[in-house]
């Protein structure tokens, strides 16, 4: 993988651990745990997060994450300062401790001490370790602002700021305790986010809180992107409904998603796939909770076979058997487009995508396909797509 190194060094490529530069400290507690090779997702991100830039990246626990925004972290620590300088914010005691380990190994050589903290545990121990001095912190959000509100945590000089598990965060209901922890870290810092799935709430953070983030999409580790075979059709705006009647008819399909930008759209193109014959129903934001069960249940049950929804409204949809994903308005953010499609094609079944790209659209489609080396095909009205026929 071809990238640009820190500072003056040329570009090289980027594979292992000696190919970054990390001091001899950081290298050795490398080499100790035996870290040679560089996973994908550490390769996208270890270099742009040395340099001091803000990254949005996508992958999975278990992808090495954690060393691909830890180690940067550790190495741009200051030992030497017993303030705390690196903040990681994560969603479960469980991987505030395990995140905490492992930058704890990672900086020992260069004597950066890391404290875990979260709920569960007597907040004593962690205010006397918080008193005798911690560089980096790692801790659940309620725990960091207990500590905050105690006067015990000080985050007025953090540099380096980790949003970890964002998804799971967001659907656990931290977006309020994220935003106040927030509010209390300088403006001037690092801020990285990683998520398993990036949709429209998560990157409603990334903007609100990052400068120019770069985005780094390690695709295979949110989905299986060979089971899915992905398709475009260029079309003129107006004639879109009627492109898409002549996918749902050309091609036999079973269950699929068509996603709109809109909630008003979602309603419209509903409306007019029921008055032709279709059985769809929209789903979008200003449902109540009992009419999205309702919506959501008869989708899953297979009595609805198209449902026409937002992104907002999608979230956490978790549904076997979705034979199609159709985006009938391409996603805003490119990084969108993945979560989206990644509802068909699971459980090791073939999928297919498929989205009707307007003339201002193709854009974001390019967009779409620099960030993926899977082959996104361009078809021809009405041609048969699906590839499991």
């Amino acid at each position: 993988m071809e990238t640009f190194v820190a500072g003056e060094m040329k570009q090289m490529t980027i594979r292992t651990f000696k190919d970054l530069p990390l001091s001899p400290q950081v290298m050795k507690s490398i080499e100790e745990l035996g870290f040679t090779e560089l996973f994908p997702i550490q390769a996208e991100v270890m270099l742009p997060l040395l340099e001091g830039k803000d990254i949005i990246g996508q992958a999975q626990t278990g992808t090495g994450k954690t060393a691909a925004f830890g180690v940067p972290m550790v190495e741009r620590t200051n030992p030497q300062e017993r303030a705390v300088q690196g903040l990681v914010l994560l969603p479960t005691r469980e991987l505030a401790v395990q995140v905490a380990e492992q930058l704890g190994i990672f900086g020992k050589h260069r004597g950066i001490k890391v404290l875990a903290v979260y709920g569960g545990e007597p907040v004593q121990k962690q205010v006397h370790a918080l008193a005798r001095g911690i560089q980096i912190v790692v801790g659940t959000p309620g725990r960091v602002i207990d500590l905050l509100e105690r006067g015990t945590l000080n985050l007025s000089h953090v540099e380096i700021l980790v949003l970890d598990e964002a998804d799971r965060m967001l659907d656990m209901g931290f977006i309020e305790d994220i935003e106040y922890i927030l509010s209390r870290v300088p403006r001037q810092r690092q801020t990285s986010l990683f998520s398993a799935t990036i949709d429209q709430s998560v990157l409603n953070v990334c903007y609100r809180y990052m400068k120019n983030p770069e985005k780094k999409l390690v695709s295979k580790d949110e989905i299986a992107v060979t089971q899915i075979s992905q398709y475009y059709m260029v079309v003129n705006p107006h004639s879109k409904f009627a492109s898409l009647r002549g996918i749902l008819d050309e091609n036999h399909i079973g269950r699929a998603i068509i996603f709109c930008r809109r909630r008003t759209e979602t309603s419209i193109v509903a409306d007019k796939l029921r008055r032709q014959g279709y059985d769809a129903k929209a789903l979008h934001a200003g449902f109540t909770q009992p009419q999205r069960d309702q919506v959501i249940n008869a989708f899953k049950n297979g009595r609805l076979r198209f449902l026409v929804a937002t992104d907002v409204a999608a979230r956490g949809l978790d549904i076997d058997g979705i034979t199609h994903i159709i985006n009938y308005d391409m996603p805003e953010d490119a990084l969108i487009y993945f979560h989206r499609i990644g509802r068909t094609g699971r459980m090791g079944r073939e999928g297919t995508a498929i989205s009707l790209v307007g003339y201002g659209e193709i854009a974001g489609l390019d967009q779409i396909k620099a960030l993926t080396k899977t082959n996104i095909e361009e078809i021809e009205q009405n041609l048969i797509v699906a590839p499991h026929l």
